[in-house]
């Protein structure tokens, strides 16, 4: 697998997989390199601001619109409609893998979301769980793709080339790009936030400075790859929530140079500069955020994508695990590997908990006692990643989310043991 560094998301990048497949100082010629056709992959409306703009010229094969009539699958993603609003605190015990073949597709589940898949803003979050590759080719017209490995190494082959993923590492797909999962290993799990919203990008740093936090250049992006292949291919897209398919008599993935900034990407979780404190207290959960999906208001995000990784904790005379809180957004939560150190049992890796729009919440009674009376030496939390999907929209379960059996019903019973340890003559 060959590699390219992704060194900034407005920049422009370009790759061929043929010498002098890219046309030079022209887009669009009369007659493209190799007998190629010209097509344009916009990630965003053309008059969007040129640092915000995202789109890919693409030299291929076969012309995306070559294609016959799209017809609706008979089986659609799991999952089901939105459940019933709660205010509740809820978590999930991970999803078993299915015992029949599953592919990335077939294995989708949706667990929440904040809006339709019409709509131009929000994001919807799925847990996949595949046992075998994917035979066909996948493209989800309603958003992008962020996929959070849990278990299993995945190899996604896309139009711009192929990209391979483990557990602690991420990989973001654009809106409207061909894919193919396939599994290295005997089955895989894990986490998919769909953006329905503006392009993921990195946080700005303000005050941090010009480093900190994820590096632009450890983004990977693929080069390019083409499949020449004249074979039956069912291509499926995802539209406005619902499966559609058709048959080509070639493999879509045909793309043998193209440059531009729409382009899919990865990103080591590991790299990750963790900033914190080195005197007292310790910063907003906002200081762990890897990616961005903004709204028109200014510092709101439509979508945060939040780590926590392995980190020193150094600060004095501080309660260390997060503190109790309320606020604004609506986090879920997932676990990749170890433990989060604000909970001492029950969530683990593959599981999943929904904290909405000023829940309280914060560390349960078990950590919280052993937090107040630690000896507060400097320590590393090691041997864990767990991460945030946080968006200022309300999330809603699915019906299913809400009916599945890896709901724990006593969730709330974490905070029970807090003993009430209030006294007006004791200071």
């Amino acid at each position: 697998m060959n590699l390219e560094y992704l060194s900034g998301f407005g920049n422009e990048f370009a790759s061929e997989a043929l010498p002098g497949a890219l046309p030079v100082g022209q887009n669009s010629p009369q007659k493209a390199p190799y007998g190629l056709y010209t097509e344009l992959f916009s990630g965003t409306a053309f008059t969007m601001v040129r640092s915000e703009a995202r789109r890919t010229w693409l030299y291929r094969i076969q012309p995306s619109a070559n294609h016959p009539a799209f017809s609706k699958l008979e089986r659609q993603l799991a999952g089901g409609p939105l459940g019933a609003v709660t205010p509740n605190r809820l978590r999930w015990n991970p999803l078993d893998i299915p015992g029949e073949p599953t592919d990335f597709i077939d294995g989708l589940v949706g667990m929440v979301a904040n809006a339709g898949s019409q709509k131009p803003s929000g994001i919807s979050i799925h847990t996949y769980r595949a046992n075998r590759s994917m035979e066909r080719v996948f493209f989800n017209a309603d958003g992008e793709l962020l996929i959070v490995p849990e278990q299993g190494r995945l190899r996604i082959a896309t139009e711009l080339g192929v990209l391979e993923v483990e557990p602690l590492e991420i990989v973001v797909l654009p809106r409207g790009l061909k894919f193919r999962v396939e599994l290295l290993d005997a089955q895989a799990r894990g986490y998919v936030a769909e953006n329905h919203g503006a392009p993921l990008r990195l946080p700005d740093l303000g005050p941090i400075g010009s480093n900190g936090l994820a590096n632009p250049r450890d983004f990977l992006s693929p080069v390019a790859h083409y499949e020449d292949l004249k074979q039956p291919t069912t291509l499926v897209q995802k539209f406005l929530g619902e499966l559609w398919a058709c048959e080509l008599d070639h493999s879509p993935l045909n793309v043998v140079a193209w440059h531009g900034n729409n382009v899919p990407y990865k990103y080591d979780l590991r790299r990750f500069n963790t900033l914190g404190t080195v005197s007292f207290d310790h910063p907003d959960p906002s200081i762990f955020t890897v990616l961005t999906s903004p709204t028109s208001v200014h510092g709101l995000a439509n979508l945060d994508f939040v780590i926590f990784p392995p980190r020193w904790m150094v600060a004095e005379n501080t309660f260390r695990p997060p503190w109790f809180h309320r606020n604004l957004m609506n986090e879920y939560m997932g676990l990749i590997q170890g433990a989060y150190d604000a909970k001492a049992e029950g969530f683990l890796p593959g599981g999943a908990s929904l904290h909405s729009c000023m829940s309280a919440h914060g560390p349960d009674g078990e950590t919280c006692t052993k937090a107040i009376n630690a000896d507060l030496a400097p320590h590393k939390i090691d041997n864990t990643m767990a991460f945030m999907f946080e968006t200022s929209q309300v999330l809603r379960p699915t019906q299913f989310a809400l009916e599945c059996p890896q709901l724990q019903p006593a969730y709330d019973a974490c905070w029970a043991s807090l003993p009430a340890t209030f006294n007006p003559n004791r200071r």
